[in-house]
């Protein structure tokens, strides 16, 4: 009787780790590209129910009625720019708590801040999901010292062809948090230079330079698997919360 006992709790202790300690949610991920298709693939093993609606199925915000969302506990957009900011309407107008990766509406965030707080929702949003590239935030800020010690800065970006944001939003947050932890301002350098080429999937590059020596920083992302992670986490992390939230300042909770 004791074995048996033991056996069904190491079957659950199983579980729960292969859940990553979160309850089964509905989830909606929006983007059919490779990030969302990822996304859906990554949420699926780790027990969650996923639709995925792509741009053809959601002409005119179709697919994001109040009637279409209500069995959703969240949603997860990797569209892009073009749409972003009407699925963030109608998801938050709704009430669905959301995980935005697409990049290129920064100017829209206070708004969109107003929007959640108004509907009282939770929100996570980041210019990168990647465990490994908000690791090399951290780098970056440390390095950042350098710019007080007479070393200019440069940041390199290169990805795939298919891109349409250029900067990429991630080199944008490296560059914000060089600035703020070393007091430079956006008119002393550290410009960012952007390549787009194949089927990069994403490589940043941060160089210091000093008369004396030469300091180089890079992450590459050899899949998007670490982003879809990142966000699906996150989506599992917001799960009962509200608020508006930078993926950089909650990751270690995940």
């Amino acid at each position: 009787m004791i074995e048996v006992i033991f056996a069904f709790f190491a079957i659950f202790l199983c579980e729960l780790a292969f859940n990553g300690l979160s309850r089964a949610m509905n989830l909606l991920i929006l983007g059919r590209g490779k990030t969302g298709s990822l996304t859906a693939e990554v949420a699926g093993q780790r027990r969650h129910h996923v639709r995925v609606v792509g741009a053809a199925e959601n002409i005119g915000g179709a697919a994001l009625t109040a009637e279409k969302l209500h069995e959703i506990d969240a949603v997860i957009d990797f569209t892009n720019p073009s749409c972003v900011i009407a699925n963030i309407e109608a998801c938050v107008g709704a009430g669905k708590n959301m995980v935005v990766g697409t990049t290129g509406w920064h100017a829209e965030v206070d708004r969109v801040r107003k929007l959640v707080e108004s509907r009282e929702t939770g929100f996570v949003y980041g210019a990168n999901f990647s465990i490994g590239v908000n690791l090399f935030l951290e780098v970056a800020r440390a390095a950042a010292a350098a710019l007080r010690h007479d070393y200019s800065g440069q940041i390199f970006e290169r990805h795939h062809a298919q891109k349409k944001d250029a900067p990429s939003g991630t080199a944008m947050a490296i560059q914000r948090v060089i600035q703020d932890a070393s007091g430079k301002s956006g008119d002393e350098g550290l410009e960012i230079t952007s390549f787009r080429e194949g089927d990069v999937v994403g490589m940043h590059e941060v160089v210091l330079e000093s008369a004396a020596d030469r300091i180089y920083l890079c992450h590459d992302a050899k899949s998007r698997r670490g982003f879809a992670e990142g966000a699906v986490r996150a989506a599992e992390w917001i799960a009962g919360k509200k608020g508006f939230y930078e993926f950089k300042d909650v990751w270690r909770e995940l």
